[in-house]
């Protein structure tokens, strides 16, 4: 049996499923135009794990386009189980970076003893805070996310999902991205991109607790597999620094001009 999904009214309600967390729409958000689209785009973790009535929950969605934004390597441990019949694009977002702590989560938590020197005394912070200016500059990012938004803009690849391990920082920039292109107001992308603490963390509960149990102090991970609004507040700077708006970014580091801009806008606002 199908289980129904939770009502989606309210922007950034997460859909409960428990082998998919932090899966939600990005409809919903207001902007100028009209509010973005239920149904159309969605972000969520990989989905290695998806089982049991979530695969018929995922199903209902109707999903032609998967983005996978992870590594060949994130990829090749944990193959998406992907809804039959549905395009599985690989775009690896990080591919030019050198020790890019998005794709290292698993060996970054593995050894207490190495964690607590790499990310102890704010180094956490540091760490992710570079990744976010990488997810921005990297040439693999911008050609990954060109690739992600041409695609959506070129029709016919919707509902479409994007993801990548915990769908969280390489994810969250293209929410962020998305809902900024569509004209949210950054106060709204914020709070989107936040709510990822309250949809991941508790499901993540048990990794906190193998790494308390092998001796580790669980408040270093929280910087880690969490997010911080320092961390967009990195991408955004890049953002504006490197391509000065929004408009600038898709246009000069995706390539993606202001005709394709406003096909992303036609097919993500619903102007009613």
């Amino acid at each position: 049996m199908v289980r129904a999904m939770p009502d989606q009214t309210i922007p950034g309600a997460s859909l409960g499923l428990a082998t998919l967390p932090n899966l939600r729409d990005l409809g919903g958000w207001p902007t100028a135009g009209g509010p973005v689209r239920h149904g159309v785009l969605y972000r969520s973790t990989e989905l290695h794990e998806l089982a049991g009535p979530d695969v018929d929950a995922l199903a209902v969605l109707g999903l032609r386009t998967i983005y996978d934004l992870r590594s060949v390597a994130e990829r090749d441990a944990r193959p998406d189980r992907a809804p039959e019949g549905v395009r599985d694009l690989a775009l690896d977002v990080l591919a030019d970076a050198t020790g890019a702590a998005p794709a290292e989560l698993p060996a970054l938590i593995a050894d207490p003893a190495r964690t607590t020197e790499l990310l102890g005394d704010g180094g956490a912070i540091a760490l992710f805070s570079g990744a976010y200016r990488d997810i921005v500059a990297l040439p693999s990012a911008l050609a990954a996310y060109r690739a992600m938004f041409a695609d959506l803009a070129d029709g016919g690849s919707t509902p479409a999902l994007f993801h990548c391990t915990t769908g969280k920082d390489r994810t969250g920039w293209a929410a962020a991205a998305t809902l900024l292109l569509l004209g949210v107001g950054e106060d709204g992308v914020r709070r989107e991109y936040l709510l990822t603490n309250d949809q991941l963390l508790p499901a993540l509960r048990p990794l906190f607790d193998r790494f308390a149990q092998a001796g580790g102090d669980p408040a270093l991970l929280e910087p880690v597999l969490g997010v911080r609004s320092e961390y967009l507040d990195c991408a955004l700077d890049e953002m504006r620094t490197r391509f000065g708006t929004i408009e600038g970014y898709f246009a000069d580091g995706l390539g993606l001009d202001a005709g394709v801009q406003a096909q992303l806008r036609a097919a993500l606002i619903d102007a009613g």
